[in-house]
């Protein structure tokens, strides 16, 4: 059994940085990917970041490439998404979710964390 915590959020003006945390306390598998989903109020929720377990191969959606860097620490059972530059349309919960790797979007995210509120101000 994989749990999942994530910290780190908060209020921040644009432009702003914040990290995110996500715990993680189970065994996570060499196979298995680590991503960072995010949902604001009235939209779906969307993979904004993802790395895979093992190899560290990381995947980020358009809107956040250059402003967001994910990575782990498998020493620490951790990962964590820098936000860097970040806009009011980045304001979201942002949720970690781990499953085994099939695909960023294909691979069945079984385990997720209860989510942190990013808000960007203006």
């Amino acid at each position: 059994q994989v749990q999942l915590v994530e910290s780190g959020g908060g209020l921040v003006q644009a432009g702003g940085s914040l990290r995110l945390t996500c715990a993680c306390s189970g065994r996570l598998f060499s196979g298995y990917v680590v991503g960072w989903f995010r949902q604001a109020p009235g939209k779906e929720r969307e993979l904004s970041a993802a790395i895979t377990w093992a190899g560290g191969t990381t995947y980020y959606t358009n809107s956040v490439k250059g402003r967001f860097t994910i990575s782990r620490d498998n020493a620490k059972n951790t990962v964590y998404l820098q936000m860097n530059s970040l806009k009011p349309e980045d304001t979201a919960v942002y949720y970690c979710a781990s499953g085994f790797n099939k695909g960023w979007y294909s691979t069945n995210y079984s385990y997720w964390g209860q989510g942190t509120q990013v808000t960007v101000s203006s």
